[in-house]
């Protein structure tokens, strides 16, 4: 084991060390343990986590993988792929040949709207053939297992792959898990397990989304649903109550969007 402690370790002088980036957005996350063993190295970890900022992007995010590995080692969550985000430059991840999953423009545009909006807030499944290589041998590429389309968004939105500096968040299947039926049946049981929204629950967030004045053009900014998708779904649950509170003429004209307030359509 290396002896060399925190202490004998060569950190830049904090008026070197670059600042957070700007515009990096709060997380209400869990407070750090205050007192015991746990507390003392959260302490004696701060010096060299703010090392990291000084380093090149490519090293830091290096560096960050091996720490998450090091976590991971040490997790009681290890046996979960989840427990391990790791960065991957993007052009080193590939889409699998079998993926069944066909995705319709108008989806794959509200799954772009998605991750621009809302970040990536799931990993794209993986497998690593073999090892993940050296500087000198470099590794084959990461196979997708799912997330066949959020890595193609990651790869060639040119927004969402500046914001992620040309790197994919991936976790990757456990060993046991690399036979090509393995990961073919992990592929399907990832599209058949996300489900579908029942018509009763989906009918009755469109009514209360209504209720709160959104129209025609938000929910085909946001939901990618049609006008016609949003009055059906209103039937549903009583068309007469999304309608409860709004004023009418004594004539529609066809092309209005009746959930739109006057100060929107002035």
């Amino acid at each position: 084991m290396n002896e060399q402690t925190a202490l004998e370790i060569p950190l830049p002088d904090k008026a070197a060390v670059s600042p957070a980036p700007a515009g990096r957005l709060a997380r209400r996350t869990p407070p750090p343990p205050e007192h015991g063993t746990g507390a003392q190295i959260i302490d004696a970890a701060r010096p060299l986590i703010e090392a990291l900022a000084g380093l090149p992007l490519d090293e830091r995010v290096s560096t960050l993988n091996a720490l998450r590995v090091l976590l991971h080692e040490q997790s009681p969550f290890a046996a979960e792929p989840v427990d391990l985000v790791l960065w991957e430059k993007a052009d080193t991840v590939e889409g699998n040949s079998y993926n069944p999953n066909a995705v319709a423009p108008r989806q794959m545009d509200l799954l772009k709207h998605s991750i621009t909006a809302d970040g990536f807030t799931q990993p794209i499944v993986a497998w690593r053939p073999g090892d993940a290589g050296t500087a000198d041998e470099p590794a084959a590429p990461v196979e997708v297992v799912d997330g066949f389309h959020r890595h193609l968004i990651g790869k060639h939105d040119p927004t969402v792959a500046a914001r992620v500096h040309g790197y994919l968040p991936i976790t990757v299947i456990n060993t046991d898990r690399e036979a090509l039926e393995d990961r073919q049946a992990a592929t399907i049981r990832h599209n058949a397990a996300r489900g579908v929204h029942t018509i009763e629950g989906l009918s009755e967030m469109v009514l209360q989304l209504m209720r709160e004045k959104k129209n025609f053009a938000w929910f085909d900014k946001n939901l990618g649903m049609q006008p016609d998708e949003v009055t059906r779904l209103a039937q549903v649950s009583g068309l007469a109550a999304a309608f409860a509170d709004a004023e009418f003429s004594e004539a529609w004209e066809a092309d209005t969007d009746p959930f739109t307030t006057s100060a929107e359509q002035s």
